[in-house]
């Protein structure tokens, strides 16, 4: 395998190298700080952590994209989840989901050209009671309503320009 240039600053690599034994055991938290720093899991950051903590690369591949959480293509500054369990299903998520989608223009898997949104749909988030619920980023919005969407999304901090 030829390696080409590593194409994002290695130091938020590092810092997160340094709290972790070097060791398998390591893969998920370090994954998981590597997620939060680049906010997605860069190729090239994949194989610096398969060298340091002694893990095949297949492996970490395997670990990255088996958890749903985990994302190997850049995603927005700003990322709206829409739970689709059965309590939000019931009332109404998929309106949330096609409000997002005509307000964005974008469907749940993609980000925005600019780099401001990514759109997901999620199993549930254990906040049933709240149904439906859309979180922005990590902060949750009960009960959400279509009629919000546009307001959320403006307060969120992307970088948006409607359709």
């Amino acid at each position: 395998m030829t390696r080409t240039k590593c194409t994002v600053e290695l130091a938020p690599l590092e810092d997160i190298l340094a709290r972790y034994p070097k060791e398998e055991s390591s893969l998920i938290q370090v994954l998981q700080d590597v997620h939060r720093a680049y906010n997605f899991l860069p190729c090239d950051v994949l194989e610096k952590v398969a060298e340091a903590l002694n893990v095949p690369l297949a492996k970490v591949f395997s670990v990255g994209t088996f958890y749903r959480a985990f994302s190997l293509t850049p995603q927005g500054k700003v990322i709206i989840k829409v739970c689709t369990g059965t309590a939000c299903h019931i009332r109404g998520a998929g309106q949330l989901v096609e409000e997002l989608e005509r307000e964005l223009g974008i469907r749940p898997g993609e980000t925005s050209k600019d780099m401001g949104f990514t759109l997901k749909t999620v199993n549930c988030v254990g906040a049933c009671a709240m149904a439906p619920v859309m979180i922005v980023n990590e902060k949750y919005h009960g009960n959400a309503k279509p009629a919000q969407v546009a307001a959320w999304v403006s307060s969120s901090g992307g970088s948006h320009h409607e359709n």
